[in-house]
């Protein structure tokens, strides 16, 4: 026999209006991140060329600050209150950038791809910071402000190998 139970976080004192836009905002940001972590793995298990080893540590590095940023997201939602993420399912349904399935992808379009995609990443983000102080939440506008930071160096680094190419 299963019980269920409510999720309680009584640490907060954002009321419930805020408690649920933050969340389903934070949401939205992790099936995001989940979506640009695999897409970001993915060309790094398939990239070749003329510079592969520094395109392949390139996105290896940006893949795992991508995945990190998944706990603090998750766990943001919940320390005020909110629900998370349950299932690769719910991340499709909430998700807003979009997958690669193709079978080949030249190098310079991976990398054209992922700086597209962090650039609305770093949208995404400032939209829920705005929404945060809107409803002075302070915590995780200051969470989201270096995320952005990292969204932007990830972004930078893209755009400068692609200069080269």
């Amino acid at each position: 026999m299963t019980t269920t139970h409510a999720l309680q976080t009584p640490v907060s004192d954002l009321d419930h209006e805020g408690v649920e836009a933050i969340s389903g905002s934070l949401r939205e940001l992790l099936a995001d991140v989940f979506t640009l972590y695999m897409k970001t793995k993915n060309f790094h298990w398939h990239i070749g060329g003329r510079h592969f080893r520094d395109y392949h540590l390139l996105l290896d590095e940006q893949a795992g600050q991508l995945f990190a940023m998944t706990d603090d997201i998750a766990e943001r939602a919940r320390k005020i209150g909110g629900a998370t993420l349950r299932s690769i399912g719910d991340i499709v349904r909430r998700q807003r950038l979009k997958d690669n399935d193709q079978d080949s992808v030249a190098a310079p379009d991976m990398l054209q791809e992922l700086c597209a995609d962090n650039r609305e990443l770093i949208r995404f983000l400032r939209d829920t910071h705005e929404l945060c102080d809107r409803r002075h939440d302070v915590a995780t506008a200051s969470l989201i402000e270096n995320w952005i930071d990292e969204s932007e160096r990830r972004a930078w680094f893209l755009s400068e190998t692609l200069r080269e190419l």
